[in-house]
Order: C-alpha cells, then sequence, then structure tokens
C-alpha cells in the first residue's frame, strides 16, 4: 500500500507527504510498533548492513505520534552528521528538531497549545527529551480516552492505587519532579512521575 495513504490514519491532515519523503530520502525502515509502556518511539543507526531504523507506537493521537517521528528523524539527522560523538538530545540534536518541525509549524497541523509547548521545550535547554513533563501533558490531552485517565499527579495525597502490573502503592508527599510512594506488601519506596497512569483502590 501507499506509504502516504498508511501515514495518513495515524498523522494529522497534510503531515503525511513529507514524513513519507523522509522515509524514502534517508532510506529508513519506519515500523509502526505495538505499544510499548517505556517508550513512544525509537531510532537506531545503520547497524550490521541494516540501515536506519525507526518505530512509533500505534496507539499515539495524531499529534503525539508526528512529534514522536519527527523526534526520531532529527536523531537520524544527527547520527549522519555526528555519528555516536554528541549527546542524544544535545543542541545538535534540538537544532534539527527544531528545523525539522518548522514545515508542519508552517502548515498549521498542530492546535495552538501543542505548537506553544514544543516551541518552549525546544527553548528550554532544561529539557533533555520529549519526557518533558509540559508537552506530554499538552499532547495528552487529545488522546481519546483524555478524560477517563487517572494519573499520580491528579490522586489525592494518601490515596492507594494500583498500576498495570498490579502491584498496590499510597501515593506520599512529591519530591522536586516526582512523587514518593509507598508498595503497601513490601513498604518499598518507589518514585513515580506525576503523569503515570494509576488505578485508585477504594480501601474502606
Amino acid at each position: 500500500m501507499d506509504k502516504v495513504k498508511v501515514l495518513e490514519r495515524y498523522l494529522p491532515a497534510g503531515a503525511a507527504p513529507l514524513i513519507a519523503r523522509w522515509i524514502d530520502h534517508f532510506k529508513c525502515e519506519f515500523k509502526i510498533s505495538r505499544n510499548r509502556n517505556s517508550k513512544f518511539g525509537d531510532y537506531r543507526p545503520p547497524f550490521q548492513g541494516k540501515g536506519h531504523r525507526i518505530s512509533v507506537n500505534h496507539n499515539l493521537n495524531p499529534y503525539a505520534f508526528l512529534v514522536t517521528t519527527v523526534h526520531e528523524f532529527a536523531h537520524l539527522h544527527t547520527w549522519n552528521q555526528h555519528k555516536n560523538l554528541i549527546k542524544p538530545h544535545g543542541n545538535e540534536w534540538k537544532a534539527n528538531f527544531k528545523k525539522m518541525m518548522q514545515p508542519f509549524f508552517e502548515q498549521q497541523v498542530f492546535p495552538s497549545d501543542v505548537t506553544f509547548a514544543i516551541t518552549a521545550y525546544l527553548n528550554n535547554p532544561a529539557a533533555s527529551s520529549c519526557s518533558d513533563l509540559n508537552l506530554y501533558r499538552t499532547l495528552r490531552k487529545y488522546d481519546n480516552n483524555a478524560a477517563t485517565v487517572t494519573t499520580i499527579e491528579k490522586i489525592p495525597l494518601k490515596a492507594v492505587f494500583k498500576i498495570k502490573d498490579g502491584r498496590i502503592f499510597r501515593k506520599e508527599e512529591q519530591l522536586r519532579k516526582r512523587f514518593r510512594c509507598t508498595e503497601i506488601s513490601t513498604k518499598r519506596i518507589y518514585l513515580f512521575s506525576p503523569v503515570a497512569e494509576v488505578e485508585l483502590v477504594d480501601v474502606a
């Protein structure tokens, strides 16, 4: 099937043709992947006869899918320029990410709040990657299930919650950017991202 038609299923209107051209230009294997809780996308440089490889999770909303795709292509472009001689999310990568995002800004494919969040992220030298919480929160607003998702930062202090593997925790105080949480069964302390998805547990 035509690459553009496949990509149109996952990307905002108007974005697919340029992504398809990048796949051809960079001779990149582009894979739409299963959901991975640990990451939205992945870039792997040429290795043992294989060329550039990018994968992006299939279940991202169109804006998150595009931001992740450009993020990974910026890694590819930066690798072509510098190989492994620089930091993965250093100034060189940021410059390429900004430059490669520009056509989509010009096409106005993003809502204004997403454009603002991306711009703020790119202008913030303290943000090391797309784990930037402001950008993450803004993109998550466009998920189909956004209204029903419960995250750590939304639940009250001392609330008891369950994570996907079934373990149960109690929310404690915030330490800088993360929340300290106690696992009920072991009393061990874990640190959770404010945007970690959880399920409230009724302990009454």
